[in-house]
């Protein structure tokens, strides 16, 4: 079969490419260390079109990675060298608003902030990854995507309700729906945070909240990153449930004020946003207990948002921190290790010692609040020796999270970057059940093969030392 043939006839040829100058948008997504050319990038703009390339594909025997806006930092999109990359991009229709129960329909193409915006200013959709404006649902349901919210409201898995997945051989089955629970086994849970490895989502039931009575928001900035850690343990300790709580060390106050021109005061040590949202005179009782709780540990500036103008600056500086560290250092490496919140102090310094060691600067962002950490690795890759010692570096930052209590990922998933960290984390017996669930949906191992898993293999096969994934070896050309 002439695959390549095939798959034009299903999506046509505009939106086809083989070309390798089109094909190099997708060598790679949000994290740029890992590259990988497919052989061709294919555009469906129905799940009927999804259903017929992904049906194709097990025909042929080849390959596919399911990929969204490609602004995933663990190499979870990275495609399958001379297989296929089925990108979603076209489907990105809302499909439903149902405000009455609560519940919105949509393709997976649709950008998180298009969500909020489809059902506000009465509704608005909780996990808010910083990259929302151009993240798109469909990936956030792979990943099971967090964000600054995510501390009070939860992440993506608690509020999708519902899936239409394409399996890898080719049949459609709706999982769920708009009821919040259905009986029988979690298979819908399974699939939120599966990074692709079980089938493809076509569309998507969410269920939608209230927008708060009241929203209040401040800044502190501390002296150093372990005065504003007690700060958040106190806060915590206090009763108060934020709706976020995010920090940034002096390096990424430096960068993301260059980006954002917020007025923030370059060589602190810590800003340390905290936002209160709910009822009108629950959050005034309890915004005046944060601001004490910041003054006591240490802030002796703390400002707090007069309108929502100033309040959307305050989140732009926040959420600025990642492109604004590209004026900082050409390269930057991301990682996203979580501890317990208890923990921040001691694990920042161990990160900072670190850093020193390796000779390199780590700029911490994070959300403070579930001990969600984001150490930015910067390094130069023009230096000879600086990615490998940059990524070295961010292995032993999650061995710090995990020498802490904590995990290897919190919601940018394991892809490629971490897999070899799985079986640091969980015991052979647990990496085998991961691997007969996924067995399960994939018998032929051809969607997204070579993620996650520490030691690829086929099912069926037994464990046994890291080798390379029959899907990932080269050869694949002839099948086209």
């Amino acid at each position: 079969m002439d695959l390549v043939a095939a798959l034009q006839r299903v999506v046509g040829a505009g939106w086809t490419y083989t070309d390798p100058h089109e094909l190099r948008t997708y060598e790679s997504d949000g994290l740029l260390q890992y590259r990988a050319m497919p052989r061709v990038a294919v555009h469906p703009g129905s799940a009927e079109e999804v259903q017929e390339v992904v049906g194709l594909c097990a025909e042929a025997e080849v390959p596919w990675v399911a990929r969204g806006a490609g602004s995933g930092l663990s190499g979870g999109a990275l495609p399958v060298a001379d297989g296929v990359l089925i990108v979603l991009t076209r489907l990105n229709r809302i499909l439903d608003v149902d405000l009455d129960n609560a519940r919105v329909c949509v393709e997976p193409g649709v950008t998180n902030a298009a969500v909020s915006a489809a059902v506000g200013p009465g509704f608005f959709y909780p996990p808010d990854p910083s990259s929302q404006i151009v993240c798109s649902i469909g990936g956030n349901v792979a990943e099971n995507s967090g964000g600054a919210h995510c501390f009070k409201y939860g992440f993506t898995t608690n509020y999708v309700t519902g899936l239409e997945v394409v399996l890898t051989d080719g049949e459609k089955i709706t999982l769920g729906g708009t009821d919040l629970d259905t009986p029988g086994y979690d298979l819908l849970g399974a699939f939120v945070g599966s990074e692709g490895t079980l089938g493809v989502a076509t569309k998507i039931w969410l269920r939608i909240v209230p927008s708060p009575e009241a929203i209040r928001t401040l800044v502190a900035f501390f002296d150093s990153t372990h005065a504003a850690g007690e700060a958040v343990s106190e806060i915590v300790r206090a009763g108060v449930v934020p709706g976020a709580i995010e920090m940034m060390d002096a390096v990424t106050i430096d960068a993301a004020e260059r980006m954002a021109h917020a007025g923030y005061p370059v060589g602190r040590g810590t800003a340390l946003l905290v936002e209160l949202d709910g009822a009108e005179d629950e959050c005034e009782a309890l915004f005046s207990d944060v601001v004490a709780i910041c003054e006591r540990c240490g802030s002796d500036d703390v400002r707090v948002s007069r309108d929502d103008a100033e309040r959307a600056l305050f989140w732009k500086t926040r959420k600025a921190a990642f492109p604004a560290m590209g004026r900082i250092s050409p390269n930057y490496f991301v990682q996203d290790g979580v501890i317990p919140r208890t923990q921040l102090p001691e694990v920042l310094e161990r990160i900072e010692n670190l850093a020193t060691e390796a000779g390199l600067t780590v700029a911490n962002v994070f959300h403070a609040g579930d001990g969600n950490l984001h150490p930015l690795v910067c390094y130069d890759g023009r230096v000879t020796g600086e990615a490998e010692r940059a990524e070295e570096l961010a292995g032993a930052i999650l061995q710090v999270c995990l020498d802490a209590g904590g995990s290897i990922t919190g919601e940018h998933g394991v892809g490629v970057d971490k897999r070899k960290h799985m079986s640091k984390m969980f015991a052979e017996a647990d990496l085998d059940a991961f691997q007969r669930l996924r067995c399960a949906f994939d018998p032929a191992g051809l969607a997204n093969p070579g993620k996650v898993m520490p030691t690829p293999r086929l099912c069926g096969e037994v464990p046994g030392p890291y080798r390379q994934h029959p899907m990932e070896a080269a050869g694949l050309a002839e099948r086209f």
